[in-house]
């Protein structure tokens, strides 16, 4: 039987946060999260049960037409990607295409497909799984409040007993959250190890 997955939607625009802030990319964002974070700015994505399925096939050729025109790279994102198992749809992009494969996780589920580029985003009333904290390439921490600070230097603390190197360290305010922002920018300056991440998509007010 052909692979399928719930899809919230998929569009070509420029990754918005983080590492990769300001780069045309490619997004496949997939229904069903579990995690249940309240402040979460995606919840229509939480059930799969309201959302067309689509095809691994189309999805590649999709995201090949728009790596045709310009997308430096595929971003699957959520909801919560990994709930799926996305073996199916990473072999068949990499079949049809060189396009580098970029995933955004809170890390609760075993990993699969491989990514060429992790964004590993825990929470903590849902920790992350071992192997995704010695995986990424990227972790942002999102600051709603200050326990969040603690939060932060306590997944770098483990990170930092588990791997050789740091991944890229990255505090990102609560949207519309002015004691997140406040809170993130200050740490960021006293600490030169984190950087500052915000959504330059919503600012731009873009997809």
């Amino acid at each position: 039987m052909e692979a399928n997955l719930p899809i919230v939607e998929s569009f070509h625009s420029l990754q918005g946060e983080g590492a990769h802030t300001g780069r045309s990319a490619y997004f496949i964002r997939l229904a069903s999260c579990k995690v249940g974070c309240p402040w979460c700015d995606t919840k229509a994505s939480w059930s799969d049960k309201k959302y067309p399925r689509k095809s691994v096939i189309e999805l590649s050729k999709n995201a090949s037409k728009a790596h045709s025109e310009g997308a430096a790279f595929i971003v699957i994102t959520g909801g919560e990607p990994l709930h799926h198992n996305l073996d199916p749809l990473c072999d068949i992009i990499r079949k049809s295409q060189t396009i580098p494969i970029h995933l955004e996780t809170s890390g609760v589920d075993p990993l699969s497909g491989q990514p060429d580029w992790i964004t590993l985003s825990p929470k903590k009333h849902a920790p992350p799984k071992l192997e995704l904290l010695k995986a990424c390439q990227e972790l942002k921490i999102i600051v709603q409040e200050k326990d969040d600070l603690r939060f932060a230097e306590s997944i770098a603390k483990q990170v930092m007993s588990i791997r050789d190197e740091l991944p890229f360290l990255f505090l990102q305010p609560g949207w519309k959250n002015e004691n997140g922002q406040s809170l993130a920018f200050d740490y960021v300056k006293r600490n030169p190890a984190w950087r500052m991440s915000v959504q330059t998509h919503k600012w731009l007010n873009i997809d």
